[in-house]
This record gives C-alpha cells, sequence and structure tokens, in this order.
C-alpha cells in the first residue's frame, strides 16, 4: 500500500497531499486562463515539513510543464495561434529560464520584488482604464522588428522565471498584449506555449542536481493537466473579455502578495 510519507520528504497525512493535489488543480486552471498558478502551487509545496526551496521549486516546475503543455496544446487547437512568433519566443525563453535558474542563488529575490511591484500597478492601473486593451488584436510591429521584440522579451521573462518565477505566465500575457499588441486570447494562447519553455528550461537545470521529488511532483502533473484543460476550455469559451476580468484578478493578486513580501522583508 502506497502511503503519504512515501511521496513526502517526510512523515504525513493524506491532508496534506491532498491539499497539494487541490492547489496543483487550481493552478493549472489559473496558469490556463491568464497565468499566475505558481502563487498557489509553490507556497502549497513550500508548507511541506522536510522540503527545501530547491527541491519545492524544481517540483513545481515539474508540475507546470505538464500543465502548461496541456493548455498550450488545447489552445493551439482552438485558437490557431501564430507559431512564428510562438516559438522563436519560446526557445529564447527557456534558454533565459536555464540561465536564470543557474544564477537564482546569486541573485536574491530582493532586487527584483519592489520594481515588479511597481511595474504591476502601472499595467493594472493601464488595462482597468483601458477597456479597449487588448480587446482586439492590433499588432504594433511587423517582419523582424516583431520577431526581436517577441524574442527579447521572452528572454527577460524566462530568465525572471528562472530567478524568481511567481506570475510569470501573467507577465507574458502582460508583454503580448501591451509591448506587441495581440487580444488577451491570443496574448493566453502564446503565453501558454512560451510559459511551457521557461518552465522546461528550468526543469533542465533542477533534474541534474537531484532536486526533483518526482513521485510528488508526477501526482501533482496530473492534478495539473486536468485544471489547465478546464481552465483553457473555459478561457477559449468566454473569449478575450472573460481572460480580461481574470487578467485583473491576478494581477491584483500578485500586487497584494509581492507587496506584502517587499513590506515584510523590509520591516524586517
Amino acid at each position: 500500500m502506497i502511503t503519504a510519507s512515501a511521496l513526502l520528504p517526510q512523515d504525513a497525512d493524506w491532508t496534506v497531499l491532498v491539499l497539494l493535489l487541490a492547489a496543483a488543480f487550481a493552478a493549472g486552471w489559473i496558469d490556463a486562463v491568464v497565468g499566475g498558478g505558481g502563487l498557489l502551487q509553490l507556497p502549497a509545496l513550500l508548507l511541506v515539513p522536510g522540503i527545501t526551496p530547491v527541491q519545492a521549486l524544481a517540483t513545481n516546475k515539474l508540475a507546470s510543464v505538464f500543465g502548461t503543455a496541456t493548455s498550450s496544446a488545447t489552445y493551439y487547437r482552438k485558437v490557431r495561434p501564430s507559431l512564428r512568433t510562438a516559438l522563436p519566443m519560446a526557445g529564447i525563453a527557456l534558454l533565459g529560464a536555464f540561465g536564470g535558474a543557474s544564477v537564482a542563488a546569486f541573485l536574491p529575490a530582493t532586487l527584483f520584488k519592489p520594481i515588479i511591484v511597481i511595474a504591476l500597478v502601472a499595467v493594472a492601473l493601464i488595462t482597468l482604464f483601458k477597456p479597449a486593451l487588448g480587446a482586439v488584436t492590433r499588432l504594433k510591429y511587423s517582419g523582424r522588428r516583431h520577431v526581436v521584440i517577441a524574442g527579447a522579451t521572452g528572454a527577460a521573462i524566462g530568465f525572471y522565471d528562472g530567478v524568481l518565477g511567481p506570475g510569470t505566465g501573467t507577465f507574458l500575457v502582460i508583454a503580448l498584449v501591451g509591448l506587441l499588441g495581440y487580444d488577451f486570447l491570443q496574448a493566453s494562447a502564446k503565453a501558454k506555449i512560451v510559459n511551457f519553455a521557461t518552465n522546461a528550461g528550468a526543469l533542465l537545470f533542477f533534474i541534474p542536481l537531484g532536486a526533483v521529488l518526482w513521485p510528488l511532483g508526477l501526482l501533482m502533473g496530473a492534478a495539473n493537466i486536468a485544471g489547465s484543460f478546464l481552465g483553457s476550455r473555459m478561457a477559449i469559451a468566454g473569449g478575450a473579455r472573460f481572460v480580461r476580468v481574470l487578467f485583473l484578478v491576478v494581477v491584483g493578486v500578485l500586487i497584494v502578495k509581492l507587496g506584502f513580501d517587499v513590506w515584510s522583508e523590509n520591516a524586517g
């Protein structure tokens, strides 16, 4: 008989495992719609007794790679996002995430968080007071310039995902809507492909370290797949308006979470 302690670093009952799977399902749903599922999944892993931060990060990436693969496939079948932008952006983002993960120990999260909070507040205000933003696709660039800007964005956000992580999918949607001019639904479709690549890039760094808790990560991956499948289908059915509303909610939660982290670190 398989016990919870066989899946977790220390003795734990099934309640802990069920809560982790529930967090993985919810994270998959949120990630599929607009990104930001790591706000649930990673903190849930960090609460497990005996788990190290590196193990939590690595296992989170393993679970997430299954979810983003599922939502990427679903969006591609239903929305048909242009791969001419998504694939180069994803390839560069994968390298950025690998690089970010490799230097994570040398660049403390406190360096990034205040800047990220300010950026998120600005994005939330622009999105809130510009309801037409992301309603339809109006590309701002074309040809090589479009690809170069997409690639640079993928590199920057991929690096961020490797170093810190929370809200990577949300930042990808922000960039694809605000910088490149896609509507929210098309932006979400492309963001999932790129987010899959950033998860894979970070995971490629963590696997040789032996940091991945494989049994737990695979179980959470299955829950993430279920949440991602449901979330992506709901986003496609709801369209750009539905995604925009969820986007604002997730950005709000990110602002509160990272803002509290900054306040706590400075107060300490």
